[in-house]
């Protein structure tokens, strides 16, 4: 028996999972955890941290006894697009406001599939934008500005 594990989905999908767990509790190391009652703000990114590691280490597990390969090729359309929609939400922030960024954020993610389509993703951007409003802003009284400059 030999272990085809190069082009296994759930393998590597594992693999990145126990990485993420393992960096969240790296970066925790120095925070105070507290208890359950009590938690410190290394409380949260400890545990979610373990749960990852679980997770991954169920994956891989479950990657080494299938043979199911990732199907596709990489998208250079998508790797530039991505980090970019993220920059500029990152930049806009500060400068257009929480909705502009965050409507550019939407369509910008979307703009890295193929299967893109204008007014599809407008409507979608419009309702989550909207949804992300009422949670942060009005439910939870988060102190950022709908729009800068008007």
């Amino acid at each position: 028996m030999q272990l085809e594990f190069r082009s296994n989905r759930d393998f590597w999908a594992g693999v990145m999972m126990i990485a993420t767990g393992l960096t969240a509790l790296v970066i925790a190391r120095d925070y105070d955890f507290g208890t359950a009652l009590r938690m410190g703000p290394g409380y949260f990114p400890s545990v979610l941290g373990g749960v990852l590691i679980l997770f991954g280490l169920y994956l891989v597990a479950s990657g080494l006894r299938s043979n199911e390969k990732i199907a596709g090729g990489w998208s250079l359309r998508a790797l530039v697009v991505l980090p970019l929609a993220l920059i500029l939400f990152g930049v806009l922030m500060d400068y257009a406001g929480f909705v502009p960024a965050l409507m550019v954020l939407i369509v910008g993610s979307a703009l890295a599939s193929n299967e893109f389509r204008l007014l599809e993703v407008l409507v979608l951007a419009t309702g989550l934008t909207a949804f992300a409003v009422a949670l942060f802003v009005w439910g939870l009284s988060m102190p950022y500005p709908l729009f800068i400059g008007l």
